[in-house]
């Protein structure tokens, strides 16, 4: 029996990849939905550097398929779990959405 992925490794691979491209994906659509003027509110790096960070790490997400655990992937995750772990906090509370 025969399926789309040769061995439980190429699957763990593939559910990571899909998990670093979502989570890039997410932040980078996310830091376009907040004001510029919130990011230095939050003292945090302008807008522009975090859609830059961002966009990378979508474009790093993609070119590490299908081994997300080098260094392209991890470098994506880095950059969008900063994002998602410190600055998306920090924009919600600017914002008067967080706690």
């Amino acid at each position: 029996m025969s399926n789309i992925f040769g061995s439980i490794q190429e699957l763990i691979y593939f559910v990571f990849w899909i998990a670093v491209l979502v989570l890039s994906v997410f932040g980078f659509v996310d830091a376009m939905r907040h004001r510029p003027d919130a990011f230095t509110a939050a003292g945090k790096a302008s807008k522009p550097i975090w859609l830059g960070i961002l966009g990378a790490a979508v474009a790093l997400s993609f070119v590490s398929y299908p081994y997300p655990f080098q260094m392209t992937g991890i470098l994506a995750v880095v950059g969008a779990g900063v994002y998602a772990a410190d600055v998306r906090p920090a924009l919600r509370r600017v914002m008067g959405q967080g706690r």
